[in-house]
């Protein structure tokens, strides 16, 4: 049985960083993707970051990059989010995600079909 649980949300000040972390179980990808989207009160779900499981590359959402880092620790079984110079806008639920394919952009969440349950991230001035 696959489970995905995220840890590591918080409330931090504009210009603070948190640190997301995604715990998988279950998973036998060999190959695919994993992601991270967000989803702020009264908007839709957007994808932040994803990595490719064998070959390591990433991407970023114009919002996060240069701010944000994903990583994944393949021993551990774990993704995770690095969050630098948090903005207001950051403040979402973020979500990890898992998929056997290698996505392709843009990101379709529905391709996805693992996902953890949520870590709250609110960023205040």
């Amino acid at each position: 049985q696959v489970a995905l649980v995220e840890s590591g949300g918080g409330s931090v000040q504009t210009g603070g960083s948190l640190r997301l972390s995604c715990a998988t179980s279950g998973l036998t990808y060999k190959s695919g993707t994993m992601a991270w989207f967000r989803q702020a009160p009264g908007k839709e779900r957007e994808a932040v970051a994803l990595i490719f499981i064998y070959s390591g590359g990433r991407w970023y959402d114009s919002s996060v990059e240069d701010r944000f880092t994903i990583s994944q620790d393949k021993g551990k079984n774990t993704v995770s989010l690095k969050m630098n110079s948090l903005k207001n806008a950051d403040t979402a639920m973020y979500y990890c995600a898992a998929s056997g394919q290698v996505s392709t952009l843009p990101l379709d969440d529905s391709a996805f079909p693992y996902w953890g349950q949520g870590t709250k991230v609110t960023v205040s001035s």
